[in-house]
């Protein structure tokens, strides 16, 4: 073993069943290493890194911590190995305040005389939020009260606490927005300069390449390549991901804004809350309209508001082709053909320790009814085989758990339920959030086909290179507000949205 290598895996494998999640894997990081996994959703990526992390055990195989045998029995066991980890799914008890998260299972320290000093505690959480560059994040907020990425930078900063020798980073970025993006590649560049090793997930191949100093590609639960990052491109690692060529291309090829002029089929007015002031909007028929802006413009609340999750002050979404009817419930507005996809798919759209089934029948209630009312349990598993076979889901059948799928997969659930209803407006949060480049690339057809179709989207998402390449006009939201509005065409460039986006 090399003087300068800090972790190594020898021969994992593990087992679910017939499937060999990981079949002879074989990892090694150096110290002071940025190592780069990436794999399709599915690969493997997920169940190594659980296993580094004392999440579950292997099968077969050993591992190593400088030199010597490493085998953790649970999280905490990692943790005590100097080991952090932020996992994909998150990993917070929402019913406690972020304090009480970041020092979970570390509150000993905390105690005088047998009682919690929850002064100590909370003060202590501010200072470390602080010393990380998060000040905004407060130590007594409840959890469930946070965004999905103020979430992610709760589990990151509780993984730093511990001051690592090896931080694992499991498809972080992804949840982030572009602010909190560049905090979090600021802190990986510090931890390496400092010698500490990262091994990082994330399906941003162009981030991966730029930021890593060497890449470990799996498909199907085997190690297929590595690279170094340096003497590697992006599409060679697209091709060794899926195991055939798979050039970039996979956003809209036309250059011009294209749509309906004659019919507005949605239209925000004067929309107003403690996220967002007076933002007004229309939608086009065949229309792709986007919102995009840092982590707290007020974007993803707006999302809710157009679906009447989220209460406005003041303003109203109306329908123009349908009488102006004004949307007050998410009820309503599924009634009237407007389906919406959220960031945060595990918490607020799909129940993920259900079937299949009933996440994508009862999205489709009102297609399984039977006269007076009774659903047919006949329609329900056509519709779903329907969704399943259209949008190429990998399942062993409508009935399996969900919570049994990869997260591309999921988000494919959480796609296909409203668009096998024929749904004429679909407001998509970061949609394809999590997903690997295979999804990704399935999805953004889908929204070509459903634009071509006449489909009307709104498309809301921190990705500036999707926002480039998938909508007609962009509005770019700062401090709640919208500030700029530009339409398709050689002036809608990153340059130009960070220009008044930052």
């Amino acid at each position: 073993m090399s003087e300068t290598c800090l972790f190594e895996a020898k021969d994992i494998k593990k087992y679910f069943g017939v499937t060999h999640a990981n079949e002879n894997v074989n990892l090694k990081i150096n110290r002071g290493h940025i190592r780069g996994l990436i794999g399709e959703n599915g690969s493997g990526k997920s169940t190594l890194i659980s296993i580094i992390a004392g999440i579950q055990p292997c099968d077969e195989g050993q591992m190593y911590l400088h030199g010597i045998k490493y085998s953790p029995i649970n999280p905490l066991s990692a943790r005590e190995n100097k080991i952090g980890t932020v996992v994909q799914e998150l990993g917070l008890v929402d019913g406690l305040p972020v304090g009480m998260n970041l020092f979970m299972g570390k509150t000993e320290r905390f105690k005088k005389h047998g009682l919690l000093d929850t002064k100590n505690l909370f003060n202590e959480a501010e200072k470390l939020l602080t010393s990380w560059g998060f000040p905004d994040i407060h130590s007594r907020t409840l959890t469930e009260n946070l965004s999905v990425e103020e979430k992610k930078i709760v589990e990151l900063v509780r993984a730093l606490s511990i001051d690592p020798e090896l931080l694992i980073l499991d498809e972080i970025t992804q949840a982030l927005s572009l602010n909190y993006r560049k905090k979090l590649i600021d802190i990986i560049i510090q931890l390496k300069k400092n010698g500490k090793s990262i091994l990082l997930v994330t399906h941003d191949i162009e981030e991966m390449v730029a930021i890593t100093d060497g890449i470990t590609i799996m498909r199907d639960g085997e190690i297929v390549a590595e690279r170094e990052s340096e003497k590697t491109t992006p599409d060679e690692i697209k091709k060794l991901m899926v195991g055939r060529a798979m050039e970039g291309g996979y956003y809209r090829v036309d250059n011009n804004a294209s749509y309906d002029k004659s019919k507005i089929v949605l239209e925000g007015v004067n929309l107003t809350s403690q996220k967002f002031q007076n933002i007004s909007f229309e939608l086009y028929k065949g229309e792709i309209l986007g919102f995009t802006g840092l982590s707290d413009s007020g974007i993803h609340e707006l999302a809710e508001a157009m679906f009447a999750i989220r209460p406005t002050s003041s303003g109203f979404i109306r329908l123009p082709q349908k009488n102006n009817v004004v949307i007050k419930t998410p009820q309503q507005a599924m009634q009237l053909s407007i389906g919406y996809v959220p960031k945060d798919r595990d918490k607020q759209a799909l129940m993920v320790h259900d079937s299949i089934l009933n996440n994508i029948s009862l999205a489709g209630i009102e297609m399984t009814k039977k006269k007076f009312g009774f659903l047919s349990p006949s329609k329900r598993v056509e519709i779903t085989q329907k969704a399943i076979d259209s949008f190429s889901i990998k399942t062993n059948g409508p009935n399996q758990q969900l919570s049994g799928l990869s997260g591309g997969n999921r988000q494919k659930v959480n796609l296909s339920r409203w668009v096998i209803q024929d749904k004429e407006i679909l407001i998509l949060d970061c949609p394809t959030r999590g997903v690997d480049i295979g999804v990704k690339s399935y999805i953004y057809k889908t929204m070509i086909a459903a634009k071509k179709d006449g489909i009307s989207m709104i498309l809301i998402t921190d990705e500036l290179p999707e926002v480039i390449g998938m909508c007609d006009i962009l509005n770019i939201v700062k401090d709640g507000e919208i500030v700029k509005t530009i339409k398709r065409g050689p002036d809608l460039s990153e340059e130009a949205i960070i220009e008044v986006m930052v």
